[in-house]
């Protein structure tokens, strides 16, 4: 039996490459509502209120490559409806492209990219109790996102609006994988998290603690996909979270058991997935 993980890790940074970060910067500062914490060495650091959520590394000579593993969309977690119908308002304001919007029963989402072609979900979570089940299991859809729904929750909020609230988080990560069941056995059986659904053949996602996903997985890339080329745009690593050491370590070692080799960066550790995405372990700050 697996040991499970503690049922509150989270999701923490994302670190992507990009190949112009002035226009990076532009983008999620302009279009998203990102605050600029630190810049120097051609690194920039994000986020809401004083935490960090995005690092970019500037890369003028990446490129974007299809068809590998890597990232599907880091997804921006808002507070609440109001918070996400003020980020909808400003990317229409200012023009900024849509991929789709999506109404998933337990959330409600917008999907962008960046301009590196970098997936974006920015969502609201509707509340635990509203989640709908079925045979005991979460039961989660993409149906229409009702938009003018969305944006009648401004109604009376005249405002203009100053960029993502500092409760804002990363939510969850979506990955490119070459294989679901091997990237199952990682998530679950290695780091510990709960098979929440499978998508078909083709998908799964995975929490801690009973949350509709903080990792989803697919092959939609193509099964058996490589990873990507060092000189690609996306993805360096990603954080999880974890809310003590000895929990951090505990997971570090069975990571180690079961045959992935951990860098230690800081009071963290660095591994990657089967498929090449990387991962680093962390403490809660």
């Amino acid at each position: 039996m697996k040991n499970t993980i503690h049922p509150n890790t989270n999701i923490g940074r994302v670190s992507l490459r990009v190949a112009d970060l002035e226009r990076s910067l532009d983008f999620y500062q302009r279009s998203l509502g990102f605050s600029l914490h630190d810049r120097a060495n051609g690194r920039a650091s994000l986020g809401a209120g004083g935490l960090d959520l995005l690092e970019l590394v500037g890369d003028p000579g990446a490129r974007q490559v299809r068809g590998t593993t890597g990232l599907y969309h880091f997804a921006v977690l808002v507070p609440s409806r109001t918070e996400l119908a003020f980020s909808l308002r400003n990317i229409l304001e200012t023009r900024t492209p849509v991929q789709g919007f999506a109404d998933h029963l337990v959330s409600e989402a917008i999907y962008l990219p960046d301009p590196d072609g970098n997936g974006i979900e920015i969502y609201r979570d509707r509340p635990r109790d509203q989640w709908p089940r079925e045979g005991g299991r979460l039961r989660m859809a993409t149906d229409p996102l009702d938009l003018d729904g969305l944006l009648s929750e401004l109604e009376g909020h005249n405002g203009s609006w100053s960029g993502l609230q500092p409760d804002t988080i990363i939510g969850h990560m979506h990955l490119h994988v070459r294989d679901v069941a091997e990237a199952e056995n990682f998530y679950r059986d290695v780091l510990g998290f709960d098979l929440v659904l499978r998508y078909g053949p083709s998908a799964s996602f995975l929490s801690a603690g009973g949350y509709h996903h903080h990792i989803g997985v697919n092959t939609w890339a193509g099964l058996g996909a490589p990873a990507p080329p060092p000189d690609a745009v996306g993805l360096y690593w990603y954080e999880i979270r974890i809310p003590n050491r000895d929990e951090l370590d505990r997971v570090a070692e069975q990571a180690r058991q079961a045959g992935y080799a951990l860098e230690e960066r800081g009071e963290g550790f660095y591994l990657q997935d089967p498929s090449g995405n990387g991962v680093l372990l962390r403490v809660k700050s």
